[in-house]
């Protein structure tokens, strides 16, 4: 009973946070075929920021055993893309119309609709057709690269109106004795992605090449 109940829930969230990233999708590629880029952050706001934040879940499904997947390789992705979506774009509005927020919408969201709905076909089903087996494991060589370079890109155009404007800093004193630098935060992000790029895009290789071959020996 156990095992019904954890597939019709994991099945419903994936089929659920698909649904949020096909929104997402959709109106991205509306507002670029009809308006232009400047557009795209405002229509895609709150459905974008739905879908990634559930991915939080995510980390919890991994921490009570509903998954199998490993903590250490989710958190890294999950909390650089919650940092854009919140500490980046929501935090600085200024960043909201550079065409960057296009091709990093368009990347997160083609990925997690393929991602979501393997996985969503997988619990409802039991089993996901070869082609969506081998777009889970082989788009991500182009789309993990896009949107790096795009999360990067937007956190860079960020610095200038982060240091201006000083927001989520803490200065002493004050009564707790700390101080906090968002400016110097941001630089310290941008500074883990130049180690932590590599060896994601190499363990994801890996991942891919375990996934594929034991699709051909089943």
């Amino acid at each position: 009973m156990a095992s019904v109940l954890r597939r019709i829930y994991l099945a419903f969230y994936n089929w659920s946070v698909f649904v949020g990233w096909c929104q997402v999708m959709y109106f991205a590629l509306k507002t670029l075929k009809e308006s232009g880029h400047e557009g795209v952050y405002s229509a895609v706001e709150r459905p974008l920021q739905l879908a990634q934040t559930a991915a939080v879940l995510e980390i919890l499904h991994g921490l009570v055993g509903l998954v199998r997947s490993p903590i250490s390789a989710m958190l890294p992705q999950i909390g650089s893309r919650l940092y854009v979506t919140w500490g980046i774009l929501w935090s600085f509005p200024e960043t909201q119309k550079h065409i960057l927020v296009s091709s990093l919408v368009i990347s997160w969201s083609l990925t997690e609709i393929i991602r979501y709905s393997f996985f969503g076909m997988k619990e409802a089903l039991g089993f996901a057709p070869s082609w969506l087996l081998w777009l889970r494991y082989s788009t991500f060589m182009l789309l993990y690269p896009t949107g790096i370079t795009s999360e990067v890109g937007l956190i860079y155009i960020a610095l200038p109106f982060i240091k201006n404007s000083e927001k989520y800093c803490i200065r002493m004193p004050n009564k707790w004795n700390f101080s906090f630098d968002y400016f110097y935060a941001a630089i310290i992000a941008l500074g883990i992605y130049v180690p932590g790029n590599p060896h994601m895009y190499t363990y994801m290789l890996g991942q891919r090449k375990k996934a594929l071959s034991k699709s051909k020996r089943e």
